[in-house]
Order: C-alpha cells, then structure tokens, then sequence
C-alpha cells in the first residue's frame, strides 16, 4: 500500500503559520495535480461524498478527465448532540461505529439501530434526488476514487470506503485536501494509496482550512 503526503504550496496561503484553502474548488485542483498517475485512464472513475466533496470531486474529474458520480454516506449523530457521530452508513448497505464513542456515551444496540433507520431513509431519499432512476455507478474492476473535503474522524469515509470494497473494485484511492494526522494514518491501512495535501497538527475541523466554507446545497 502507498501513502502520499503533498503539501501544495501554490492553492493554498499562510493563516496564522499554516497553509489553508480558498475554497472547495481550488483544493480539488490542487487535489488534482497530486492524482495525476490517473489522469486519461479509462478504469478510473471519481466519486464525491454529498455535499462537501462533490465540489472538490468535480474538479478533480475534469482535470483527470474522468467521470464523476456521487458516493452517499450519512453520519449516525448522537441522539441531543447530533454534530458528533458515533459512525456512518453508505450506499449498499455498509454500517461503520465508532466503538470508542460508543462506549464512552453508553449508546445502546436499539439507539444505533433506529438512528441508522432514520438516516437510511434520507440516504435513498438523497439517492433518489441525485440520481432519479439511473442505475448507481458501475466501479467493479475499476479505480474507484473517493473525495471528500477533508477527514476530521473519518467516520464517513470508512464507510465509504468499506461500501465501495463491496462493489469489487480492482483499488480504492482516497483524495482529500485536509486530514487529522491520526485519521489519515489509520485510514491509510485500509485503502490501495491515500493522498492528502494538509495533515495539520491540531486539526480541529475540516472547515478550519477554508477561508471559504459555505454550506452546499
């Protein structure tokens, strides 16, 4: 397994010390540029993690001349603290727990399963919104690329990522502009390369390395 690390100087400025983007666009730009070993193949296809990462996974397709399709995954939040998950779901039936999280809130068996019930409701309503009736992307034996924005937990990606396994791709790559450090090492292990341009110590949050990060649509 490979794992890149890229610090892209010119799509990005010093805030404060560190490097941050402009915004989603320029990041997956300056993603591209780091993902170039795909550029003109035709087994690769690039998929954006709604909302966030679908701004950044266009960008990355057009310079590698790529198709682009959507990857769904929802966030299981905790029930009152909705903002901190304690896993994800994806499209095809994958389920990813923070067991750490888990634990430490006492979340309990029939909690996690009415949460992701709920949050697989939204999923295929999302799928449906995306998509209408055309059939998902097909990725068996193909480079499959998953973007995001950036990986705080990393929660959605893993999930993602276990998804997509499941579709039996020749390789998984994970592209990101920003990372936890931790995140990205973890993850790392589980994928065929992981590129990230910004691995900041502390992280503190995806938008953090945004000096734009409007919500999406």
């Amino acid at each position: 397994k490979r794992f890149t690390r890229h610090l892209y100087p010119a799509a990005a400025f010093v805030f404060r010390g560190m490097k941050r983007f402009r915004n989603r666009a320029e990041a997956g730009r300056a993603l591209a540029a780091q993902l170039g070993a795909y550029a003109g193949r035709e087994d690769a296809i690039v998929l954006g993690l709604p909302r966030g990462g679908v701004p950044v996974a266009a960008e990355v397709a057009r310079e590698l001349g790529a198709p682009l399709d959507v990857f769904l995954v929802r966030k299981l939040g905790v029930p009152g603290r909705e903002e901190l998950a304690f896993g994800a779901i994806a499209s095809g039936g994958a389920r990813v727990l923070n067991r750490d999280v888990v634990a430490s809130l006492g979340i309990d068996s029939e909690t996690i399963d009415a949460v992701a019930a709920r949050e697989q409701t939204e999923l295929e309503r999302r799928a449906e919104a995306y998509r209408g009736t055309a059939e998902p992307p097909e990725v068996r034996g193909r480079t499959a690329i998953l973007v995001d924005d950036g990986l705080a937990t990393g929660a959605s990606m893993r999930a993602a990522v276990e998804a997509v396994r499941g579709l039996e791709p020749e390789s998984v790559v994970v592209a990101v502009p920003a990372a936890a450090p931790q995140t990205a090492d973890e993850l790392a292990a589980d994928v065929d390369e992981i590129v990230c341009l910004l691995r900041p110590e502390p992280f503190f949050a995806v938008g953090m390395w945004y000096t734009d990060f409007t919500e999406t649509t």
